[in-house]
């Protein structure tokens, strides 16, 4: 078993761009823990959303079954509930709601204390020439690195 849990969505800051962060607890049955400390999840698919309640869930997250359950295994895709302060909940929603902002996951990892959180940000999605301004300026400081390379060498 893997001890340092780390899973990443890189899509998320290439196709948003991130304004603010938050961590978030999720709310878990006893296989979907088991599988992620396995490192059987994925985030790359999924976004959170509230419900009428104001909770807020994430949606379209892979998290395999646990290879050594038994009928008490979970579903795959299941929505999973984030758990945050009242405030940082009531700052998302308002935000989401008036300016048409998204909430993405941007990594979901193992804490200290064995408990599953998940970073979450919220999000402005990006245009066309931005993901191209954002692919130049990555090709760029790459060939910049290269050439400082060779020159120190």
């Amino acid at each position: 078993m893997q001890r340092n849990i780390n899973i990443k969505n890189k899509k998320a800051r290439f196709e948003y761009e991130l304004l603010d962060q938050f961590t978030a607890g999720l709310v878990l049955s006893g296989t979907e823990i088991k599988s992620i400390r396995l490192g059987k999840a994925s985030i790359t698919e999924s976004f959170c959303e509230f419900n009428d309640k104001g909770e807020l869930f994430v949606i379209n997250m892979q998290i395999d079954e646990y290879m050594h359950g038994s009928h008490y295994n979970h579903r795959p895709k299941a929505e999973r509930k984030l758990l945050l302060n009242k405030r940082e909940l009531q700052k998302l929603q308002k935000e989401v709601k008036t300016s048409g902002l998204t909430i993405v996951p941007l990594q979901l990892f193992i804490n200290d204390r064995g408990l599953a959180k998940m970073k979450i940000a919220l999000a402005k999605g990006k245009k066309l020439y931005d993901k191209r301004e954002t692919i130049k300026d990555r090709d760029n400081k790459r060939n910049l690195d290269r050439i400082k390379k060779s020159f120190n060498n």
